[in-house]
């Protein structure tokens, strides 16, 4: 599927006997260790070849350690086929020749990634991209071209990325295309040439810019401002129209075709209440065959006949939301994923010819039968009258009063939440808190002016909305006002600080993950290849090196107010974080004991933006499970180390942190 926007440890004995304990008086079910929810899943993501000869999945190695799995259809054979030593592998795909298998790979959370190729046919694992410090992805793949692939790097230049032909037999790079200084994403046609540049232009509108040829020069396409959301998604088949995510003409961003000889777009699928979100074209005839939407949970707007009975059946397979994860190259089976709010993800496979499905597997299966709480689409009103929309999700077994609450604000923050399995809502809700996840303004998916709603409101109207949020809760009888807590990573990380800072009695206590302290400091440090998109920060958060701009980012950074934290707060950073840089937990960190406050800080020297590891994954969860019963009461799985085996977490105590709270 393409998307339209540019998203403790416990023995198996252990593990499987406090799964068994009775459930406990307070009418919540058994306690779910965490290792079943945070650990690595036992298999998931699979593909099938284009031939559907073979079927890859991911799945632990005996050491526990993702890699890609490779079966026979139809025989016993299934092996590993990669050797990764540490991080695991998160994503794969396959080449069009059938025995190359492409995944993606950086060191200790850098996000350097190298495209990797495996070679299924002699066993050799190759890095196809192997630029020293550099960054690198796949581009496009052609079924016409089985023996290439396009791959982007910025090897030449650290601030853009080039496009580079890959030859797949003999690892041989050639410069293909090469970037102007200011092109952010690249397009190729059905005949795997490059031929369309995504461009953010410094006023922080949007710009593409067509070729006709390789040998052509290039030629402005289509501009728009920056209140305008816009998105290249690809050629159609003859080369001579670009499907576009667009909002000209309307407030939500719309699936058209724009030809690129002139003339007027044509709509293919778009609603009033929400952006679409992606759309399913056909890899062979290019066609767009169905496109999402998903106001709460998701819905598919079937706009190509030829797949409607397939559609309508697949729905039938199970009670949840289906994307399809694979297609075959005869395009006469697909492998599609259900997530459901109660279930973790399940796989199927799906007979076009038949049309009859198969269930595959669970992506954890040792969860099956377990006492999941439901996740409800709401909309909060907020102050000045915008429609918040957000997901409710309450522990099972208890009434809905008085609560224990997260507010669990999403990262980006250009991004949102959506309807399905959360780990996080899920372990929160088991434990006997409210978990409410809001699409507060400026989140993507709600059309522009909800999303220009949030330009330059970081700190500002941005947390009013979260507090509308904790508000909301309270008034309807959900939450218990003094027994709420916030908790998010990257921006939300942010709103974790700002909570703590901003207002800061609000909240009962705080757990920040890799988020920002000062947005100075944080564009001060964004990796080089953010140059071309920097424009975007400046519309969007502020200018931090305009004079006009100045006070507003100095307001809008929580190190400004650190001495204004009185309640608990738990801080976790990986030290390779590329995006929000150690610096800046450590100088709040400092901050706070200047100010002679109390913080725990965790650092995780292998990591990056996010814990990726399952054993640092488990070892910060288990700390934010221990914090959060110490201060909103829920329940806990113990500890039962200083810290999980495996993690390489190190943990700086600042303060009393036993002192009670004001």
């Amino acid at each position: 599927m393409r998307p339209v926007l540019p998203a403790l440890f416990l023995s198996a004995a252990l593990a499987a006997l406090a799964f068994a304990e009775a459930p406990p008086a307070t009418g919540l079910p058994p306690v779910i260790p965490r290792d079943l929810i945070f650990g690595n899943p036992e298999r998931s993501s699979p593909q099938l070849s284009p031939d559907g000869a073979r079927l890859a999945w991911l799945a632990p190695d005996p050491k526990n350690v993702l890699q890609v799995w490779v079966q026979t259809v139809g025989k016993d054979d299934a092996k590993v086929v990669t050797a990764d030593k540490k991080r695991g592998i998160r994503s794969y795909q396959w080449a069009w020749d059938n025995r190359t298998l492409l995944y993606n790979q950086d060191n200790d959370g850098d996000e350097n990634f190298h495209v990797f190729g495996v070679d299924l046919s002699s066993g050799l694992v190759r890095d196809l991209t192997p630029f020293p410090g550099a960054r690198a992805s796949v581009v496009a793949a052609e079924r016409k071209f089985p023996g290439e692939i396009l791959v982007s790097a910025n090897a030449r230049d650290r601030t853009v990325f080039d496009v580079y032909r890959c030859n797949l037999e003999t690892g041989a790079l050639v410069l293909d295309t090469k970037n102007p200084g200011d092109v952010s994403g690249w397009e190729a046609d059905a005949d795997f040439k490059v031929r369309l540049a995504q461009v953010a232009l410094p006023d922080g509108g949007t710009e593409l810019r067509v070729r006709a040829t390789p040998q052509d020069e290039w030629k402005s396409f289509l501009k728009v401002s920056r209140d305008e959301i816009l998105n290249a998604i690809g050629f159609n088949a003859a080369g001579d129209a670009l499907y576009l995510q667009s909002s000209l003409g309307r407030d939500t961003a719309a699936l058209v075709s724009r030809p690129l000889a002139g003339g007027a777009d044509t709509l293919i699928a778009a609603s009033d209440e929400v952006d679409a979100e992606h759309a399913e074209i056909n890899p062979d005839s290019r066609r767009v065959e169905a496109v999402a939407f998903a106001p709460g949970r998701m819905e598919w707007k079937v706009v190509d006949p030829a797949v409607q009975a397939d559609f309508d059946g697949i729905k039938k397979l199970y009670d949840g939301d289906f994307t399809i994860n694979s297609r075959t190259a005869a395009d006469d089976v697909w492998l599609v994923a259900f997530v459901s709010d109660k279930a973790p993800v399940r796989y199927y496979r799906w007979d076009r010819k038949k049309k009859a499905g198969e269930f595959l597997f669970s992506a954890r299966p040792k969860l099956d039968g377990t006492t999941f709480a439901q996740t409800k689409p709401i909309v909060i009103t907020t102050r000045d009258g915008l429609k918040m929309h957000a997901y409710l999700t309450l522990p099972p077994g208890v009434p809905a009063k008085g609560l224990p609450m997260v507010l669990n604000p999403h990262g980006g923050p250009w991004a949102r939440d959506v309807w399905g399995f959360n780990p996080t809502a899920q372990w929160l809700a088991n434990r006997g808190y409210a978990v409410l996840q809001p699409n507060f303004r400026g989140s993507t998916g709600y059309g522009k002016k909800f999303l220009n709603a949030g330009n330059k409101q970081w700190g500002l109207k941005m947390h009013d909305d979260l507090i509308d949020c904790v508000n909301w809760s309270v008034k309807e009888g959900v939450a218990d006002a003094k027994r709420i807590g916030i908790m998010g990573g990257s921006y939300g990380g942010y709103c974790a600080l700002a909570g703590v800072t901003y207002t800061p009695e609000t909240f009962a206590c705080s757990v920040d993950i890799v988020g920002p302290s000062n947005l100075k400091t944080l564009i001060g440090s964004i990796p080089p290849y953010w140059k071309p998109i920097r424009s975007m920060f400046d519309v969007r958060m502020g200018n931090v090196d305009d004079p006009a701009d100045a006070e507003l980012i100095r307001k809008a950074s929580p190190l400004t107010y650190a001495d204004k934290i009185v309640r608990p707060l738990l801080i976790g950073q990986g030290a390779n974080d590329p995006r929000v840089n150690q610096a800046e937990s450590e100088q709040i960190v400092a901050a706070i004991e200047k100010n002679k406050g109390s913080a725990v800080y965790v650092l995780y020297p292998d990591e990056g933006h996010g814990f990726a590891r399952p054993e640092n994954r488990l070892d910060f969860n288990a700390r934010t499970e221990q914090f959060l019963a110490a201060h909103l009461g829920g329940r806990l799985e113990p500890l039962k180390a200083d810290k999980v085996p495996g993690s390489t977490a190190i943990v700086r105590v600042v303060g009393d942190t036993t002192k009670k709270v004001p």
